[in-house]
């Protein structure tokens, strides 16, 4: 019995005296990290929406100021007000083999102007009304470009119809006549304005487009005009601006 009683002490002792069970600790897993700078891109680039200038056909509108010479012996220039369309058809694109075709664009231009010349005074008449319509072709050469910005050189020679003899029509018909040709032995004055009529005409300038995307830009265009009524030729100025618009893909 008393073997007994000492073998349960010993027993109880050694139980109390075990540690307590802990429960197994975990080692929180870890994931790799990448290196500084090559974290991959979670979304795509944006696509590049500028223009690519591989276009091969190309529209130009816009409003045009130009002055010019009513008459030969008319001692003052007058300023005209009107509108300009140029059309062009590039020839090839930035990756064309040939340095003509990567640059080259053949156009086609129209301008109307209007505008009030100062004349000798006659009859009470010291301004009157002459309009122009102008025709033309030559080229375009795309010069410099980014996505900003594009510069072009351009060359343009046609003909330009005057007309002068508003005037004499619609205010005092019969009285005066608007040219020395025009004029019969009943008119004893003229406003010395040149006759109705087309003379050669030509431009040398260039544009300067600033892109609003791929397609669309603004463009101010300045030139240096020719024209050849009378017996000279004079020089005047031109400038223009509108919108031009790109479309056709170029292979």
């Amino acid at each position: 019995m008393v073997g007994l009683v000492l073998s349960a002490a010993l027993c109880g002792t050694a139980h109390a005296q075990s540690p307590a069970q802990q429960p197994p600790q975990t080692t929180p897993s870890t994931k790799p990290t990448a290196a500084p700078g090559t974290v991959p891109i979670a979304a795509p680039l944006p696509v590049y929406t500028g223009p690519k200038y591989d276009n091969r056909w190309e529209i130009y509108g816009g409003f045009l100021f130009m002055n010019g010479q009513a008459g030969q012996s008319l001692p003052k220039r007058y300023n005209m007000g009107g509108g300009e369309g140029m059309f062009t058809y590039w020839l090839g694109n930035p990756h064309s083999q040939s340095f003509l075709k990567r640059h080259l664009g053949l156009a086609v231009d129209y301008r109307f102007g209007a505008g009030t010349t100062p004349v000798l005074t006659i009859d009470n008449i010291n301004r009157v009304l002459v309009m122009q319509h102008i025709g033309s072709g030559g080229f375009q050469f795309r010069w410099l470009k980014n996505r900003y910005v594009a510069l072009d050189l351009h060359g343009l020679a046609g003909a330009t119809y005057g007309i002068f003899n508003h005037a004499t029509n619609e205010y005092t018909p019969g009285t005066v006549a608007y040219c020395p040709a025009a004029a019969t032995s009943g008119q004893q004055a003229n406003l010395n304005l040149y006759c109705n009529g087309i003379a050669p005409w030509g431009a040398a300038g260039g544009s300067i487009d600033f892109n609003e995307s791929g397609k669309l830009a603004v463009r101010l265009s300045p030139d240096m005009t020719f024209e050849h009524f009378g017996t000279e030729t004079r020089e005047f100025f031109s400038i223009s601006l509108g919108a031009i618009y790109r479309f056709g893909k170029n292979q």
